[in-house]
């Protein structure tokens, strides 16, 4: 059994739906970056992007959406190695918010993730960097190979690559950055190899790639260029495997992927990479 994966209008987060009704629907973020521009005399972060907004943006949309539980596909908080302790009553706080709403609350580990566990409400389940399937739905994060049950999901989503476009721009918005998401259509797999393996072949035959839920987080212009060294793992083992299009938070098609060379077929025997971080 595979849920329905529905990226919702206008926001940066996506829909898991079983066909079950026993099965509770799940809300998918990713990137939340909790500290991005934060300090000690200011720990919640700046005001478009404060830790406690950014909590009640969770809980609008999944009360919208009538999900009861959130999954985050890694970077909770921005500093990539430790929790300074100004930020330590910020991420648990943060889960507090989503707990007291009635949400469940499940991460899996991104790159910036290191020493964020001790921080966490008890009630909230973590997984490993390498995902977790959920609903028949694999998600992990994008900077590390994903678990062989992972790739043997028919469907995948990731965050961490920050997806944008670079578009004209306006008085808003005077970068003309924008969010957006990718969906990457992958060809039908090969057969499988008779030989022992390591690690499963992938068998999705979609990737979907979460934009970025803090609004500063920043993004990676697709239109204009490759990402560079940190996040071009995902880009390169995932993206360019299939037919990848980008889609604006309001569901604007802008079209397939200008900076990704044309899909061919899957090595067979290929060596696992390594990632980067």
């Amino acid at each position: 059994m595979t849920a329905s994966v529905r990226p919702v209008l206008d926001a940066p987060a996506l829909v898991l739906r079983s066909d079950d009704p026993e099965v509770p629907a799940a809300l998918v973020v990713a990137d939340l970056h909790l500290g991005l521009g934060a300090t000690p005399e200011r720990p919640l972060g700046p005001p478009e992007a404060a830790a406690d907004s950014l909590a009640d943006d969770v809980v609008r949309i999944a009360r919208r959406e009538r999900t009861v539980r959130v999954v985050i596909a890694g970077d909770v908080k921005h500093p990539i190695v430790g929790t300074p302790p100004y930020l330590r009553p910020v991420v648990f706080d943060y889960f507090g918010r989503l707990l007291e709403s009635g949400l469940g609350a499940e991460v899996v580990l991104g790159n910036h993730d290191v020493g964020l566990v001790r921080y966490l409400p008890k009630e909230v389940e973590v997984h490993p960097a390498s995902g977790v399937v959920v609903d028949g739905v694999g998600i992990f994060h994008g900077h590390r190979w994903p678990s062989n049950s992972v790739l043997r999901a028919s469907r995948l989503v990731a965050g961490h690559l920050h997806p944008g476009y670079r578009l004209a721009p306006t008085a808003e918005d005077p970068k003309g950055k924008r969010r957006c998401w990718v969906r990457v259509q992958l060809p039908v797999p090969p057969a499988v190899s008779r030989r022992r393996r390591r690690h499963a072949t992938l068998r999705a035959r979609e990737v979907v790639v979460l934009p970025a839920f803090n609004p500063l987080a920043g993004v990676e212009s697709l239109n204009r260029e490759a990402p560079r060294r940190g996040r071009s793992f995902l880009y390169a083992r995932f993206l360019a495997r299939g037919v990848a299009r980008a889609f604006l938070l309001d569901g604007t098609d802008l079209g397939p992927l200008p900076t990704l060379p044309a899909p061919g077929p899957p090595k067979e025997g290929a060596a696992r990479p390594r990632s980067r971080r």
